[in-house]
């Protein structure tokens, strides 16, 4: 089977790290390129956590770094959930590798045209490279077949009432992701809260007996009691729930939505604006918000997923 070349960016803490591990598993993809954010924390942090997740799970992926700041606004950060070095404290080893020289935008166009609109792109942090990719390159979007993000709500958000992490780290980037033309597959809060593992279904991952199984269950105790102090059942695996869809939709239920990002706004800034659920309907809605999840059968794969670790 031909495998799907996929183009991985993120801001790797500790949910990015998952999906990191989760896609070296995945046989259904090729991973051409990953790139680096600034996000969860520093551009420093993300670049090396994720070459060191990679040294992990024995994935020699390219990696490209990427924007240091977002394009607009000031910079945010949630080592709140995912500690001060991204991790969750879990020290793991520097690697030996080092991130490629060319920036992230240019390598991501570079293997877009490679693939003359085969490229997925999943992307897990904030938009920024994204961004920056369709301001220098304007024939961009039509290179690219699939775009799947973790991010965005269609109600609600989890740093204010209106805005999930991701997008307000860099709505403005955001909000050219969503006007490109391409469509945008959502996995937002809606969906990724209700992909969780309980503090008892955490041990038990951690308990397959791998090293990438055991990084999990440790990297992602800060996270799991940030969880707790909100009354939530366990920890959110957002970024993993967002490749899982990627690979295989059949577990989830997405809804087409005009969806656009609020860049004016004081208490709406970075919120995604939809009509999923509203009177008003628009003709043009061309993007999927991922809405729902079977959190049975996520939790399966997730686990069939590890348990291929030795």
């Amino acid at each position: 089977m031909k495998k799907i070349p996929v183009w991985f960016d993120c801001d790797t803490g500790v949910d990015d790290a998952i999906a990191l591990i989760l896609l070296s598993q995945l046989e259904l993809f090729e991973v051409v390129g990953v790139s680096t954010v600034a996000g969860n924390v520093d551009l420093d942090k993300t670049t090396a956590n994720t070459l060191r997740v990679l040294d992990l799970c024995h994935a020699p992926y390219p990696v490209f770094r990427g924007a240091a700041q977002p394009m607009m606004r000031s910079q945010i950060s949630a080592s709140y959930v995912h500690g001060a070095d991204g991790l969750g404290g879990v020290m793991l080893p520097e690697s030996d590798r080092k991130p490629e020289s060319i920036p992230a935008w240019d390598a991501l166009y570079q293997a877009a045209v490679k693939y003359a609109g085969e490229l997925v792109l999943i992307a897990v942090g904030p938009m920024t490279n994204i961004g920056l990719t369709l301001t220098k390159y304007k024939d961009f979007p039509g290179l690219i077949k699939r775009i799947v993000i973790m991010g965005g709500a269609a109600v609600g958000g989890n740093v204010t009432p209106s805005a999930e992490f991701n997008i307000l780290a860099d709505p403005e980037a955001a909000a050219m992701l969503f006007d490109c033309g391409v469509q945008v597959e959502m996995c937002g809060l809606d969906m990724t809260m209700k992909a969780y593992l309980t503090r008892e279904e955490l041990d038990e991952l951690g308990c397959l007996g791998s090293p990438q199984a055991a990084f999990a269950r440790d990297c992602l105790q800060r996270a799991l009691k940030f969880g707790e102090s909100y009354q939530l059942p366990g920890v959110a695996f957002h970024d993993p729930a967002a490749v899982l869809y990627a690979a295989d939709d059949t577990m989830f239920e997405a809804y087409p939505a005009w969806v656009r990002v609020e860049t004016k706004g004081s208490s709406t800034y970075g919120k995604t604006v939809t009509d999923l659920y509203s009177d008003k309907k628009y003709e043009m809605r061309e993007h999927l918000v991922v809405a729902d999840i079977d959190r049975d059968a996520f939790k399966a794969r997730l686990f069939e997923l590890f348990a291929r670790f030795k």
